[in-house]
């Protein structure tokens, strides 16, 4: 499993700890807070991820000065 896979479920669930919470403070109704609770983290969760894999391609683009330099420590890693 992938350490992006393990962060985004780490996430989830204390996300779904604090919304749970939240909701529940807000509204006094456990049931509306359990729905609260799963549906919005569950959409963040999804967006975090593809956020992660957005800022892995952006590192991994070249700088603008010195791409030369970049370019040979990138062969030096394959």
């Amino acid at each position: 499993m992938s350490l992006d896979l393990i962060k985004t479920g780490t996430y989830l669930s204390i996300h779904l700890t604090v919304g749970f919470t939240v909701a529940y403070l807000m509204t006094g109704s456990v049931a509306l807070a359990g729905g609260i609770a799963l549906i919005e983290p569950m959409i963040n969760a999804v967006a975090f991820f593809f956020h992660e894999q957005a800022w892995k391609k952006i590192q991994a683009r070249p700088p603008r000065k010195g791409g030369r330099q970049w370019l040979r420590d990138q062969a030096a890693f394959a």
